[in-house]
């Protein structure tokens, strides 16, 4: 039986899903399986289990990545469980780092960079995502959660503190679910996987809706709750200036072009978060 089982939900991202397993592959052993979730897509899976012919593949067709990350821990033994997306791609020592580091919290959570599919200069939404996208390290320290692209913990953990819950910020509620619990949440540096960076608006307001969305059902939706949610939202202008620097002081950030697409589209999706907000706090829905 295989100490670890690396967990993949995927849904209708067939070609990032395989670059995925390119990176994982060459890492496995007898140590750990690799299975991969998908959640009823439509795209043919036939060029994924041509390549992979040995690769564990299960459907599930409740939708939501939590539902695929539930299921397959359904679907294993193993005692540890590794979490990583199917757009991501793991570090050459990725496994070898996360048996290293996986007794070192309850929940081990890594860094997630970013990259670009495109070439040269970033699009302001690729420049955004670059500035803003993946500080796990905050997440982690700060706000008490990992994000389930790049996260270890243990069945036991798991069970205790009962499945991912599909319509919220899964890994927002999980990861507080567990560490009220009393389970330990560390950061580790060393356990790292790329993203790529949201190429335009259209996938990068998406991407943001469904956290305002996740956001807003983890927030609650009393009274007293929505009151807090607007108030959140009327500070969205403010976080602008704030973040302003941050911005333009960014090393990865290639020129005056990029930086300033990038201010740009921290205004546009700062506003538009606060008026996705204000309509949620007024109406409980976007």
């Amino acid at each position: 039986m295989a100490e670890a089982a690396i967990i993949i939900p995927h849904y209708n991202d067939v070609t990032r899903l395989m670059r995925c397993l390119e990176t994982l592959a060459p890492q496995l052993d007898a140590r750990c399986e690799l299975l991969v979730v998908d959640n009823g897509s439509t795209d043919d899976l036939a060029p994924l289990r041509a390549a992979y012919p040995d690769l564990r593949i299960v459907i599930e067709t409740k939708k939501g990545a939590a539902e695929a990350r539930n299921r397959g821990v359904a679907e294993t033994t193993a005692a540890r469980l590794f979490f990583i997306d199917s757009d991501c791609v793991a570090d050459p020592d990725w496994i070898a780092t996360a048996f290293a580091v996986a007794g070192q919290g309850d929940l081990v959570g890594g860094h997630v960079f970013v990259f670009d599919e495109t070439p040269p200069p970033r699009s302001g939404a690729e420049a955004f995502e670059t500035v803003f996208a993946f500080d796990f390290r905050r997440y982690i320290e700060e706000k008490g959660f990992s994000g389930t692209g790049n996260l270890l913990t243990r069945r036991d953990v798991y069970e205790a503190t009962g499945p991912f819950i599909a319509g919220l910020s899964e890994d927002l509620d999980w990861c507080r679910r567990a560490t009220a619990k009393g389970y330990s949440l560390i950061y580790a540096d060393g356990l790292r996987v790329g993203h790529p960076s949201r190429q335009d608006w259209a996938a990068l307001s998406r991407k943001w809706r469904r956290l305002t969305e996740e956001g807003f059902g983890v927030n609650g939706s009393n009274l007293p709750a929505r009151l807090r949610w607007g108030a959140k939202a009327l500070l969205m202008p403010v976080s602008i200036l704030a973040h302003l620097p941050k911005v333009l002081r960014h090393p990865e950030l290639r020129d005056a072009t990029e930086r300033w697409r990038a201010v740009a589209t921290l205004a546009r999706l700062r506003l538009a978060r606060m008026g996705w907000m204000l309509r949620q706090a007024v109406f409980g829905r976007l």
